[in-house]
């Protein structure tokens, strides 16, 4: 659906995007991480078409952006961080103009309007003036001229930006309802809605690619591995010796015990790719070992982040 290849932008002596290629297959749901200045918006300004390469390629359903750009263009409907909207207009004369200039067909114009406004949830704000609206609408009427047109890509930069948590969330829901008919790239700073809403996730730092990878995997690292942390209660070395007799389980630590009760805590290590919880649950509840607690040890989406980014600037 998406193609880039080698992709680069310089500004002066100032590589903003450095030689860059990723692939979006369709119907997917991609989130595109980095700082202030890592590049995502420059890069999402290009495969948009709105901004020229230095070098490499963007091909967009299989139209080359820049050799084609009326044709790419047709499948690409775009949300700028700031939404591009005439604020003296009513919603809809403003989605009647964005029509317009995506050349929709007059027969079939006022059907899409009404089923755009119907999808965003805006057709009950549809007569009123768009400077007079709640940020949340605002950024709802920025949705729908992104949809005017049937675009099969969907660029979204920072669409939930400045909205309370409530709109937030309503957002969210629009996106995932979204994906049905669209495939998405999504930029974001809220990084637990990336992980909720998104299939797999770019992260770029100093216009380079710092990882490409699924949210799960990301957060097991390098190894692939489970790791847990569990408070059990029961004795202490029935409990290690009854973890470390279960299938798939690499190592087992205990690292906090009480005196005065059998409740303890303890680190499970699994081998790589193997999925020990349930396996886990089983085995302490045959030997009636009550569970008390159990989480994943593995890194947030955020960690990631931060890890990838901190060690470049160790690096340098």
């Amino acid at each position: 659906m998406i193609e880039v290849q080698n992709l680069s932008k310089s500004y002066g002596q100032i590589k903003a995007v450095d030689n860059i290629s990723f692939t979006v297959e369709k119907g997917e749901i991609i989130g595109f991480l980095g700082p202030n200045g890592a590049g995502k918006t420059t890069t999402m300004n290009m495969i948009a078409g709105c901004l020229s390469t230095s070098t490499g390629t963007i091909k967009v359903c299989e139209s080359d952006v820049f050799e084609n750009p009326a044709e790419a263009k047709k499948h690409i409907g775009y949300l700028p961080e700031q939404p591009p909207l005439y604020t003296d207009m009513t919603v809809k004369e403003y989605l009647s103009f964005v029509s317009d200039l995506k050349k929709v067909e007059k027969s079939e114009k006022v059907q899409q309007m009404n089923q755009i406004m119907d999808l965003v949830k805006i057709t009950d704000v549809q007569n009123r003036l768009i400077n007079n609206l709640s940020k949340g609408y605002k950024q709802r009427v920025g949705i729908a001229q992104a949809l005017v047109g049937g675009p099969e890509v969907l660029i979204m930069d920072e669409p939930t930006v400045g909205l309370d948590p409530q709109q937030i969330i309503e957002i969210r829901k629009l996106i995932k309802a979204l994906r049905k008919d669209h495939t998405i790239i999504l930029s974001s700073h809220i990084l637990p809605e990336v992980s909720a809403v998104c299939d797999r996730v770019i992260i770029i730092n100093k216009g380079q690619i710092s990882a490409i990878d699924t949210p799960e995997n990301l957060s097991k690292g390098n190894g692939n591995s489970l790791k847990i942390s569990i408070k059990v209660a029961g004795p202490k070395k029935n409990v290690t010796d009854l973890l470390k007799g279960v299938d798939g389980v690499a190592n087992v630590e205990l690292v906090n015990s009480s005196k005065d009760s059998e409740e303890s805590d303890y680190i499970v290590e699994a081998n790589p790719d193997i999925d020990i919880r349930k396996p886990i649950f089983r085995a302490l509840a045959a030997k009636d070992y009550p569970i008390l607690e159990l989480k994943s040890m593995n890194l947030s989406l955020e960690d990631i982040f931060l890890q990838l980014t901190t060690q470049e600037k160790e690096v340098e």
